[in-house]
């Protein structure tokens, strides 16, 4: 059972093309892995009828192959719409409400076969690194129960890492994707910005910080379910539709230029044995053939923070305001989201576009950069996975965290630009707890950051060197 479900998504797609596995044997494998383990890492929720998977598994070993994902299962982030199930979005005030459509990237998951068996947990509207919420409880980590998964896409990177699925989505505003990926020993991508399409309502010029994006236990899995995921949407403006990065990864990865900015010249606090790792990481990197480099910070980071947050808090006073403007409503709002909404709700206009001058600046010193590196590396995240019950971290390093975010501070460089990173697995702390490295390129370099991660992938393999171990 575990074979099938160790395989990867592609593997395991080329097996059902060929006959030697079917739809319906996957999804019982699947199911009774999600019997097993579910339980103690609560990563998985809002799971369908077993009887209905079985006989949707069994209905696809009987149809013609619709795409890769033909009789795959997968569980979408209770961010998303999936039609027919719940996206409660960790909310008391959405538990229940059932999605009449799929969200765009979920349609297009449909289309190539992937059968929807659930949702994955997230915080309460996705705000905060780490997977809790009133609604489905915390997501655990494999490698340590007592421990944070991260989040936002916490649900997924466990259910990842505990063999319940092959691939899965998050999305990423402030590491949600990179966060999680790193405390579970696995992949995932933020794209670049455009590539994979939001959803058509609202304002879809102003609030370019989140993006959704794959997660797998190999890079190219990440890549084919990149391809599936990407594509401009008739609907919405400022999308592309770039390449397919899968043929990529098919030939030697060249040797290239990578840059290593540790603590940002001192701005990022690192938890003990975060920078070793990450430097050991780094080095086995340049034995493989790439030049490594230390560079200098080259942007101020209080700069860079300072833009991030009232952009941050735009967009979410944008999505939320509805909600904490209701009497009724606001109560059901954890403390960190009424904090963000009223601080979104007092900025001015003249504030925003401040913000963004200095955005827009970082992106410029961005592209110089890029002129000496190919790829620049940091951390996923300053610390190692905290103990579950906490809400946040308060200090890293005895500096004191002066927001229920600033623990993240490392993730905001790529993400207030929109550039791609590729988060890999970079080995294990004295714990035995998994870290992570950003790897982060130019704008529209996806391609070439998952032909370095493949290239990583097989020297090191990670996840399928050292899974975690469940009683």
């Amino acid at each position: 059972m575990l074979d099938i479900l160790n395989m990867g998504a592609l593997a395991q797609s080329e097996a059902m093309a060929q006959g030697s596995l079917t739809a319906v044997e996957l999804m019982s494998a699947t199911l009774a892995r999600i019997g097993a383990v579910n339980g103690a890492v609560n990563a998985i929720v809002s799971l369908r009828d077993k009887d209905a998977l079985m006989a949707e598994a069994a209905a696809a070993d009987a149809a013609p192959r619709k795409g890769w994902l033909h009789g795959i299962p997968m569980a979408i982030k209770d961010l998303s719409d999936a039609k027919g199930l719940p996206t409660s979005k960790g909310s008391p005030l959405f538990a229940g409400n059932i999605a009449e459509q799929d969200s765009v990237f979920v349609r297009r998951l449909r289309a190539a076969g992937a059968i929807i068996i659930g949702k994955t947990n997230t915080p309460e509207f996705g705000l905060g690194s780490h997977t809790f919420n009133p609604v489905h409880g915390a997501t655990c980590n494999p490698y340590d129960v007592t421990r944070s998964a991260g989040g936002s896409s916490g649900g997924a990177a466990a259910a990842l890492a505990s063999g319940m699925v092959s691939v899965a989505d998050g999305s990423d505003m402030m590491g949600s994707l990179r966060n999680p990926a790193g405390w579970n020993n696995v992949y995932g991508m933020r794209p670049s910005w455009g590539t994979v399409p939001g959803e058509p309502e609202g304002d879809m010029f102003l609030h370019q910080l989140a993006t959704a994006g794959p997660m797998a236990t190999n890079p190219r899995d990440l890549a084919a379910l990149l391809d599936t995921m990407t594509g401009v949407d008739p609907l919405q403006p400022l999308g592309m539709t770039p390449s397919a990065t899968l043929p990529s990864l098919d030939g030697n990865a060249p040797a290239l230029r990578l840059g290593w900015l540790g603590d940002w010249g001192g701005a990022f606090p690192y938890a003990d044995g975060i920078a070793a790792l990450s430097e050991a990481a780094v080095a086995q990197m340049g034995r493989l053939g790439h030049q490594v480099s230390e560079i200098s910070p080259p942007f101020d980071a209080e700069a860079m923070w300072e833009s991030w947050i009232t952009l941050r808090s735009f967009s979410v006073a944008a999505g939320l305001a509805a909600i904490y403007n209701d009497p009724a409503k606001r109560d059901h709002l954890k403390h960190a989201a009424q904090w963000e909404i009223a601080r979104g709700l007092a900025l001015s206009a003249m504030q925003v576009h401040d913000a963004s001058v200095v955005r827009s600046n970082w992106y410029r010193a961005a592209a110089r950069m890029f002129d000496d590196v190919d790829v620049v590396i940091l951390p996923s995240a300053q610390l190692w996975p905290f103990p579950v019950e906490d809400v946040h971290p308060t200090q890293i390093a005895g500096r004191e965290m002066d927001t229920y975010h600033r623990w993240m501070q490392v993730v905001v460089p790529a993400g207030l630009i929109g550039l791609p990173v590729v988060n890999v697995p970079a080995g294990f702390g004295e714990a035995g707890l998994p870290g992570g490295l950003q790897l982060i390129g130019r704008h529209g370099s996806d391609a070439q950051l998952l032909g370095l991660a493949q290239q990583w992938h097989e020297a090191t393999h990670w996840p399928q060197q050292r899974p975690p171990v469940f009683p």
